[in-house]
């Protein structure tokens, strides 16, 4: 109802424009008064969409029942790789208990042996002895004559005993030196046998590795997933609420200035939200040139400086070719002035010393209030809005001069691949692709549709001077218009892909948000990097260490610079 009211006062106040306006709010009275029906007609499917919901539901549970199931099948495996390895450095360690118990047996083994023989050859010399000695006691009682022959018999005999006991000593420890030896035939089947038990084990390990490896890598894919997966159902629901029906644009034309053609000229490609546009620039500048002055600001220190005068400020009326020209001057005189003295100046700063200058300081404010009531209601017209942006601090300047550089470096790249300098390439050529390297196959295809606006389906030679042209008002062509969007809609993306990598923080500082940035461009350059937390922290890259900022400022400060991808991203450098 305070909509209503307020459209019939618009409705009241411009005479002029009061049957567009209140056929528009006829429009949308039977289009309520339709909605409303339609709801009561849909009050049944109220019961089919809840049971359609349960069904969506058991299969996302269903699904992430089979992920599960596919997660513990791989643990186990795991676990049964763990139990594997255990058991063979057990083995090892077994075989390792047996060859040295076996060692120690044959140690002993060896020792007694030795002492046995040890003891038996003692044994046989006492023997030997008594029997000597027996027959030496027989012989002297026989032959006590022959005295001299015992004699020299039993010192050899003695002698004979000497070297043997000797030669039983020295072999006694020969055994007990070697006694604790392995046999090389031993040794060098137990070396074999570890040696493969080794390799096994680092066989093990190394598909153990690769595994866990595969597994980390699925949960990343897996959690990137379900985080788009979350992100597309949020766009969803935001989309399906925010419909609504699209009204019936070409009445438009029958109140517009020009007729039809004019009004498909300047609804050509756009949304409903830039239909509104257009239709609130058309009736504004139609009161801008009617009224004859703009109320002054004032002078307080939150008024800007090209805006600060007290009293009322004549209009000069200028059309929007005008007001186009004048602002390319003032960025052509602002870059030149840049270039010289090497330092970046403050646009409203260099606005207003650039109307003083050229009108005279007693006409400037006419002109800056007549240029800026221009700018604020065309927005349809990109060298008016962004002008306007950049100028009321809504978007930095490095991002206007960030897409001219941007175009400026596609048009090179054009140019070095026509050979043959005729101003055409065909439809199928690269060279888009080589100036975008990191755009997607989607994006580069929009663009070469967007060149393709004005041939037939037949012809392949596209004229790309062409697609850089802008009309009188400096409006450019579909193929710009297209890459500017793409601009804005892929840093959008980089930014939502930062905020992802921050998760739940409500504060960053910058060692932060440098990883984060590192973590979803890894090619980012140091320069770069300080560029861009420059741009983050509102200051110069001395001491933005210390100092900590809400996510959501962090990023609209970054979402005004010219802030863009660097290489690709890691899950496509994956792919």
């Amino acid at each position: 109802q305070p909509y209503r009211e307020i459209f019939e006062f618009f409705i009241d106040n411009f005479k002029t424009y009061k049957p567009l306006l209140s056929a528009i709010k006829n429009e949308y009275e039977v289009t309520l008064a339709h909605q409303k029906k339609t709801i009561r007609t849909l009050e049944p499917l109220k019961a089919m969409v809840t049971t359609v919901s349960e069904e969506c539901t058991r299969q996302i549970l269903a699904l992430q029942e089979k992920e599960k199931d596919e997660i513990n099948m791989l643990k186990q495996e795991k676990q049964h790789l763990l139990k594997f390895i255990d058991n063979m450095k057990e083995e090892k360690n077994s075989l390792q208990t047996q060859v040295e118990h076996l060692q120690t047996s044959v140690a002993e083994e060896y020792a007694r042996y030795l002492n046995e023989y040890g003891a038996r050859k003692l044994l046989l010399a006492k023997l030997n002895d008594m029997h000597n000695e027996r027959l030496d006691m027989t012989c002297h009682q026989v032959q006590g004559v022959k005295g001299e022959d015992v004699v020299k018999l039993t010192l050899a005999l003695k002698i004979a005993r000497q070297d043997l006991t000797k030669t039983q000593v020295k072999l006694n420890t020969m055994i007990a030196d070697y006694g604790d030896n392995v046999s090389r035939r031993d040794f060098e089947s137990l070396e074999k046998k570890y040696s493969d038990l080794l390799q096994e084990m680092k066989t093990l390990q190394k598909d153990f590795d690769q595994l866990h490896k595969e597994y980390e890598t699925l949960l990343e894919i897996h959690r990137e997933t379900a985080e788009e997966r979350d992100n597309f159902c949020a766009e969803l629901q935001r989309v399906q609420h925010n419909c609504t029906p699209r009204p019936n644009w070409a009445k438009c034309s029958e109140v517009i200035a020009g007729g039809a053609d004019r009004w498909g000229c300047l609804a050509e490609g756009k949304t409903s939200d830039q239909l509104v546009d257009v239709l609130v620039e058309e009736i504004g500048t139609g009161v801008l040139k009617e009224i004859n002055g703009f109320p002054g600001r004032g002078k307080g220190d939150k008024v800007p400086a090209y805006l600060r005068h007290e009293g009322e400020v004549k209009n000069k009326k200028l059309t929007k070719r005008d007001v186009v020209n004048i602002l390319k001057d003032v960025w052509k005189e602002k870059i030149a002035l840049e270039q010289q003295v090497w330092k970046r100046s403050s646009l409203p700063e260099f606005f207003l010393n650039y109307l003083q200058k050229k009108y005279g300081d007693a006409a400037a404010m006419e002109w800056s209030y007549t240029l800026y009531e221009n700018m604020r209601l065309c927005r349809s017209n990109h060298v008016l809005s962004s002008f306007y942006d950049i100028l009321t601090g809504k978007v930095g300047e490095e991002q206007y001069h960030g897409q001219n550089q941007l175009i400026s470096n596609l048009q090179e790249e054009l140019a070095a691949c026509d050979s043959s300098n005729s101003g055409s390439l065909t439809s199928k050529h690269t060279a888009v692709r080589e100036a975008f390297p990191l755009k997607r196959k989607e994006s580069i295809q929009e663009l070469v549709d967007a060149s393709r606006y004005k041939l037939d389906s037949t012809e392949d030679l596209i004229d790309y001077i062409s697609l850089f042209k802008e009309d009188e008002e400096g409006n450019a062509g579909p193929f710009v218009a297209k890459l500017r969007n793409q601009y804005v809609r892929e840093k959008q993306e980089y930014l939502r892909q930062l905020k992802n990598k921050l998760g739940a923080l409500t504060e960053v500082n910058a060692d932060d948000l440098k990883t984060a940035f590192c973590a979803i461009d890894p090619d980012i350059d140091d320069q770069t990097l300080d560029t861009y937390l420059g741009l983050a922290y509102q200051v110069q890259r001395e001491q933005p260490d210390q100092e900590v900022v809400p996510v959501e400022t962090a990023l609209e400060r970054l979402l005004a610079g010219d802030v863009r991808r660097v290489g690709p991203s890691p899950r496509e450098g994956r792919t």
